[in-house]
C-alpha cells in the first residue's frame, strides 16, 4: 500500500491548492434559481408544521418560503402570508413558473390565509398542517378551490444566476467540509441541478471509481467478472480496486456493480483503502449494536475513530442501513486526514 499513501500525500497537496481557490464549478448545467429554490425545498419534505415554525425543526407555510428563499436566493420575504402576498408582481396562472409564491384563501381563516411554491408539473411545496412539507397538487380537491393567485420575486433573468453552493447541503453542516473538500477535487460530483444528494445511496461501482479517484492504483489485469464489460465506465476501477483486495467480488464471477452497500460494507472498504494511514485503533466498542466478533468491527471502530466531524459519533453504528453519499464522502475525507 506503499504506492496508494504517496497518491493520497499528492491528492491532498492538490486539496490544499484547491480550498485557497474560490469554489470551484459544481455542475456542468446552469439551473434555474426557481429550481434551486425548489430542489433546497424538497430536502425539508416530512419536516413537521409548526405554528409560527420558521426553521427546519418545524415551519408554518410562511415561515418555510421565507426560509427557502433566504437560504437560496438571498431574498427577504415578509413574516407572514398575507405580507408575503403584497410583495413581487402577480402572474396568471397559465404563466407560472418554478419558484413563484401560490397563495390560498379561505383556508384557516379568512382571506389570504396559506402559500407555497410552485415547483412545476402542476405541484406546490408548502407546509401544510396534516402531513408537514410535501408537495400537493394544484387539483387537489381542497387546494384547488382555495387557490387565490400567484406572485413572482425572482427575477425575470433568474436562470442566469448560478448557485454557489449545493442546495441541498447546509454551509453550516458538519459534513460541509468533506464535501467540498472530496467535490473541489472532484472526488465525487454534485448534479447538473446545483445538488449533491447526501441521502442517495452509493453502489459498489461508484465506490470503486471514488476511491481510485484517491488512491489512483495502476491496472495489472483486466477485469475477469462476468457483469463488468470493458465498456461499463467503471470497469478500470473496478478491477484496479479489486486486484489491491479493496472490494472482493463474488464466488459467481461478478462483481455486482450496481448493487448498493451497506453501512457495514463501507467501513470495511475504507479500512482496507487506508489502513497504512490509519493509526493504531486500541480495540474497543464504541456502538451498541456493534460486537467485536461483527465482520466488519476493525472498519466500523476506524470510521468513528478518525472522525474529526462528529458525523459518526452516534449511539450505534446501524451498520445494515444503505450507505449514503454524504456518509461515504465523511467517511473517506476523515481517513485522508487521519494522523
Amino acid at each position: 500500500m506503499k504506492s496508494c499513501k504517496k497518491a493520497v500525500f499528492s491528492f491532498l497537496a492538490v486539496i490544499l491548492f484547491l480550498s485557497m481557490s474560490p469554489l470551484a464549478s459544481i455542475k456542468t448545467e446552469a439551473a434555474s434559481v426557481g429550481e434551486s429554490v425548489v430542489a433546497y425545498g424538497k430536502k425539508f419534505i416530512g419536516v413537521p408544521y409548526l405554528f409560527g415554525g420558521t426553521t427546519p425543526s418545524g415551519f408554518d407555510c410562511s415561515g418555510f418560503t421565507q426560509y427557502i428563499y433566504k437560504n437560496v436566493a438571498g431574498i427577504s420575504l415578509p413574516r407572514t402570508t398575507g405580507e408575503q402576498y403584497n410583495v413581487g408582481k402577480s402572474v396568471e396562472k397559465s404563466d407560472l413558473q418554478i419558484g413563484d409564491l401560490i397563495f390560498y384563501a379561505n383556508t384557516y381563516k379568512k382571506g389570504i390565509s396559506h402559500v407555497g411554491i410552485y415547483a412545476g408539473n402542476n405541484q406546490v411545496l408548502n407546509a401544510t398542517s396534516s402531513k408537514g412539507i410535501t408537495l400537493v397538487s394544484m387539483n387537489d380537491s381542497y387546494w384547488g378551490s382555495k387557490y387565490a393567485g400567484a406572485k413572482r420575486v425572482l427575477a425575470e433573468k433568474a436562470s442566469a444566476v448560478t448557485p454557489n453552493w449545493f442546495t441541498d447541503v447546509s454551509k453550516f453542516a458538519v459534513t460541509y467540509q468533506a464535501i467540498k473538500t472530496l467535490t473541489d477535487s472532484k472526488v465525487i460530483n454534485g448534479y447538473n441541478d446545483y445538488t449533491f444528494r447526501p441521502d442517495e445511496q452509493v453502489t459498489r461501482g461508484q465506490a470503486a471509481a471514488i476511491l481510485n479517484r484517491v488512491l489512483g492504483l495502476s491496472l495489472q489485469s483486466s477485469s475477469k467478472f462476468t457483469d463488468v464489460s470493458a465498456e461499463n465506465s467503471f470497469a478500470a476501477d473496478i478491477a484496479a480496486i479489486q486486484e489491491s483486495g479493496i472490494i472482493n467480488g463474488f464466488d459467481d464471477q461478478t462483481f455486482r456493480p450496481y448493487n448498493e452497500m451497506t453501512r457495514n460494507e463501507m467501513a470495511i472498504i475504507i479500512y482496507r483503502a487506508f489502513q497504512s494511514e490509519l493509526p493504531t485503533i486500541a480495540a474497543g466498542t464504541m456502538y451498541s449494536d456493534v460486537s467485536s466478533s461483527h465482520w466488519a468491527y476493525k472498519g466500523i471502530i476506524a470510521v468513528a475513530a478518525v472522525d474529526e466531524t462528529g458525523f459518526f459519533q452516534k449511539d450505534t453504528f446501524n451498520g445494515s442501513e444503505n450507505a449514503t453519499r454524504e456518509a461515504f464522502t465523511v467517511a473517506i475525507y476523515n481517513a485522508m486526514n487521519a494522523n
